[in-house]
C-alpha cells in the first residue's frame, strides 16, 4: 500500500509539472491555465449596457470549453460554446454581463478595469500607488456607428459594441492596438483565443487574459530586469521574482509589470499577482497578458517613450537620482574574507589605473560564511570602521552583502521568533 502511496504521489507531481511549478523558486506559467481542458472559458462578446457620462457598463462574456480538434494531419485545440451545468441554473447566468469602467488619470492616461465577478471589492489604498490617482476631464466623448469614442490630446479610446473591441489610436486615428475578438480569426486551423477570462475547475478561482493586436515591426521594451533581449517581442516572460542565480536565465530579479511598444502606447497592470506576458511568442500577431488576478485593473498610455514612463512614474512614484559613484565599476566577487584583501584590491586597482567606486566585500565579512549576523569578524576586519573611512577617503564605497533570513544557528535567531519580525 504504501509503495502505492508513493508511486501516486510521484505520478501527481509528475502531471502537475506542466501545470503549476511544485518548486517554491519555479517562476509561474500563468499561461498553463489557460490551456487546461476542465477549466471553463469566458470570452468576451459584446458590450450589453454602457453610460457614457461615467465610462462605464457591463461585457457579455460567452462561456466556452476546450475541444481537440484533429485537421490537416494535426491535433489542435478548439473551444466551442458551452451550456451552463451548474445548479440551481435558475440562479446564475451562462453568458454573465459583467462591469467594467474607464477612469481619466491625464490626457496620456486612462485606467481600465474589468471585473469577472459579481462581487466587487471595495477598492483599497495600493501600494504599489502613489495615492488615488487624479482625474482628467479633457477627454471629449463622442458616438458613432456602435463605437463610443473619447478623444484626447495624444488620441483616443474607442470602445465597439460588437465585436466587443477596445482600440488605442493615436491623434491622427491611426491605429495602435486593440483586444482581439473570437471573431477575428480569419484562419481556417490557427485560432488566436481572444480577450477572456477563466474560472478554474480546481478551485474556482478566475484569472484575466486581455489579449492585444501586435503589428508588424512592433517593439516591446520593459517588463523589468531581464538579460534577455531588449525587444521583448518574441519572447514569453513570466513576471515573477526569483533568485535566478545567472544571466542565462530568463528568470527575474526584478520583475515590474510595465512595458511601452514602438507604436506609442504603453501599459501597467496593476496587480501583485504573477503574470505571464506572451508577446508573439505564440502567435506573431498577438500580445497575450496572463494574469494570476481576478480583476483586470491596466492603465493605458499614449506617446513617446519618456512620456510614458513619466506617466507611469507619477502614478507609481519616481525614483531619486542616484549618486555619480553608484554608476561607476563595482569591484567584487564571492568573497573578500578581510580587510588586507580589501585593501590590495584598491591598491591594484589604482596601481593599474583602473576605474572603480565600490569594493563589494559580499558574503566574506562575517565570522561564519553565510552567517548573516550584521557583524564584522574582529578577527579579519579588526579595524572595520577604520577600514571603511581609509578606503572611502581612496575614492571606494564600501557594499556589504546581507541575506534577509535569519537562519536557526544564527545568534539573532531566538529574539526573531520570540519577538515576531519574520514573515
Amino acid at each position: 500500500m504504501k509503495k502505492i502511496l508513493i508511486l501516486t504521489g510521484a505520478l501527481f507531481l509528475f502531471l502537475q509539472s506542466d501545470a503549476q511549478p511544485y518548486l517554491q523558486s519555479r517562476a509561474v506559467d500563468v499561461s498553463k491555465d489557460f490551456e487546461d481542458f476542465s477549466n471553463t472559458y469566458f470570452f468576451a462578446d459584446s458590450l450589453s449596457s454602457f453610460d457614457p457620462s461615467t465610462a462605464s457598463g457591463t461585457i457579455s462574456w460567452k462561456r466556452h470549453s476546450l475541444y481537440a480538434r484533429q485537421a490537416f494531419n494535426t491535433t489542435t485545440v478548439l473551444p466551442q460554446p458551452l451550456d451552463m451545468l451548474d445548479f440551481p441554473e435558475t440562479q446564475y447566468e451562462n453568458n454573465p454581463r459583467l462591469q467594467f469602467k474607464i477612469h481619466f488619470i491625464s490626457p496620456q492616461t486612462v485606467r481600465l478595469r474589468v471585473y469577472t465577478s459579481p462581487v466587487i471589492f471595495p477598492e483599497e489604498e495600493s501600494l504599489m500607488l502613489c495615492g488615488n490617482p487624479p482625474s482628467d476631464e479633457t477627454w471629449i466623448y463622442s458616438y458613432e456607428e456602435g463605437s463610443h469614442i473619447y478623444k484626447g490630446q495624444s488620441g483616443s479610446l474607442v470602445i465597439k459594441e460588437y465585436p466587443f473591441t477596445i482600440l488605442l489610436c493615436d491623434e491622427n486615428g491611426r491605429e495602435l492596438t486593440r483586444t482581439r475578438h473570437w471573431a477575428d480569426n480569419d484562419s481556417t486551423q490557427i485560432k488566436v483565443m481572444p480577450f477572456q477570462f477563466i474560472k478554474r475547475a480546481s478551485d474556482n478561482i478566475r484569472s484575466i487574459n486581455p489579449v492585444f493586436s501586435l503589428h508588424p515591426g512592433e517593439k516591446i521594451v520593459g517588463c523589468g530586469e531581464s538579460p534577455t533581449a531588449l525587444n521583448k517581442v518574441g519572447q514569453k516572460v513570466h513576471l515573477f521574482v526569483t533568485d535566478p542565480q545567472s544571466p542565462e536565465s530568463d528568470q527575474m530579479y526584478k520583475p515590474i509589470p510595465f512595458f511601452f511598444s514602438s507604436r506609442g502606447y504603453g501599459m501597467f497592470m496593476h496587480t501583485s499577482a504573477p503574470v505571464t506576458c506572451d508577446f508573439g511568442a505564440s502567435h506573431a500577431g498577438t500580445s497575450k497578458l496572463f494574469m494570476a488576478d481576478e480583476t483586470l485593473d491596466l492603465f493605458l498610455f499614449w506617446g513617446k517613450p519618456d512620456q510614458i514612463i513619466d506617466q507611469y512614474t507619477d502614478l507609481t512614484g519616481k525614483a531619486a537620482m542616484p549618486p555619480v559613484w553608484s554608476f561607476g565599476t563595482w569591484m567584487s566577487r564571492i568573497t573578500y574574507f578581510s580587510q588586507e584583501e580589501g585593501y590590495e584590491i584598491a591598491r591594484q586597482l589604482r596601481d593599474n589605473r583602473i576605474p572603480s567606486d565600490v569594493i563589494h566585500f559580499d558574503t566574506g565579512w562575517f565570522q561564519t560564511d553565510w552567517q548573516c549576523d550584521y557583524v564584522f569578524a574582529p578577527d579579519r576586519f579588526p579595524e572595520a570602521q577604520k577600514t571603511i573611512n581609509a578606503l572611502l577617503a581612496d575614492g571606494f564605497h564600501i557594499s556589504s552583502w546581507q541575506l534577509q533570513n535569519l537562519t536557526p544557528k544564527n545568534k539573532h535567531f531566538p529574539e526573531l521568533i520570540e519577538k515576531g519580525p519574520y514573515v
